[in-house]
């Protein structure tokens, strides 16, 4: 929005830019005397990177002065320019709206590209016809409510401002600036005419039911939004029944575990009964093959013992993969009933705002 200082000094106006500007008015007849020509000169224009305007009080009889392009920070020193009706001071860094009070025949006027956040201190310039403050940083509609003042403006132009995105934006203005011609570089269309009828407050009451759609909206939309956020929690059902089914297959392993255990302590025993014959008991003809030496049945144990675990693990895929086959098309299904859904929702909602709206705009406001 601002211009940045650039590698040129900043300037203040001073004799030698006038001289300048007064050669550039055409040829004199005895060169570089500034007070002849002052008098005559009634244009004058200057972009040399000009901080601060100064030594204007020469040139009484300017109707059109030029200063835009700058670095200008403050409007000052324009009192003696009684006569001006053309300003121009547009693209520059000007954060106040001031020092215009004794241009009473100002038309025209453009800040443009400003820093301004308030429409202030215009009151005197009562035959202001054209207004420029696109660009700046104007907020509120209140600054319209201030241009009523001025009867003979037709043109109006606050493109570029946050104010410009309030809905009502457009009707405000047509309704406190009836005879307005030219907004944002636009004829005022026929809407904002049949706005025209409305009063100032009908207007306001217009802007607040149209806050209350908007925000019963938002509302809507945040419910309906907390609703698909609810069921996208869905998703982690494969997850659930991992978490489910692992606390009962490490029950599974710890119980091996220990029965492992307690078949090794019984087959060491065993051999060591057997080599003592001290084992009186009856025995298969295979199992005793196989306490010939310990490390012969440590193996057997060993093995037997591999084999629970991988039928375990083999248990515990093949249930985790029918679950999350389960959990996944149960997932799929209710995605897809939920897009339904949500989509119906949406244009519910969308339905619902337009019809309200529509009913506003249908309304009978009455003028008070």
């Amino acid at each position: 929005m601002s211009r940045l200082y650039d590698s040129i000094e900043p300037n203040v106006i001073d004799d030698e830019m006038l001289q300048k500007a007064v050669e550039e008015q055409g040829p004199q007849e005895e060169a570089g005397l500034l007070a002849k020509k002052e008098a005559s000169i009634s244009k004058m224009s200057w972009r040399y990177n000009i901080l601060k305007i100064d030594n204007l009080w020469q040139f009484k009889n300017l109707t059109k002065l030029q200063l835009d392009n700058n670095i200008i920070e403050k409007i000052e020193a324009l009192d003696t320019l009684v006569h001006l009706v053309w300003l121009d001071l547009s693209f520059n860094n000007i954060e106040v709206i001031e020092g215009l009070d004794a241009l009473v025949k100002l038309q025209d006027l453009s800040l443009y590209n400003n820093r301004i956040s308030k429409i202030e201190n215009l009151d005197t310039l009562q035959e202001l016809q054209v207004f420029s403050i696109g660009n700046n940083n104007i907020q509120t509609l209140e600054n319209v409510i201030y241009l009523r003042q001025f009867q003979n403006l037709r043109t109006l132009n606050l493109t570029g401002n946050p104010v410009c995105e309030n809905e009502v934006y457009s009707a405000f203005i047509a309704a406190y600036l009836p005879d307005l011609v030219y907004l944002d570089f636009r004829l005022v269309d026929d809407n904002s005419v049949r706005m025209k009828k409305f009063s100032p407050l009908s207007l306001i009451k217009l802007a607040e039911y149209n806050y209350e759609i908007t925000k019963l909206s938002d509302v809507l939309m945040t419910e309906e939004m907390l609703l698909v956020d609810q069921k996208g929690l869905l998703k982690g059902i494969p997850v659930l029944c991992f978490l489910t089914f692992s606390p009962t297959m490490a029950q599974c392993r710890d119980l091996e575990n220990q029965h492992h255990e307690k078949l090794l302590e019984i087959s060491v025993n065993t051999l060591e009964k057997i080599v003592k014959s001290e084992f009186d008991e009856e025995m298969p003809d295979d199992v005793r093959m196989l306490f010939v030496d310990k490390d012969t049945i440590v193996n057997a144990v060993n093995a037997s013992h591999d084999i629970h675990l991988l039928k375990i693990d083999n248990r515990e895929d093949e249930i985790i993969t029918k679950a999350n086959g389960w959990a996944s098309t149960l997932v799929e299904n209710v995605h897809k009933t939920e897009i339904q859904r949500n989509r119906s929702r949406v244009l519910e909602i969308n339905q619902y705002v337009d019809h309200l709206r529509s009913e506003l705009d249908n309304m009978d406001i009455l003028e008070t």
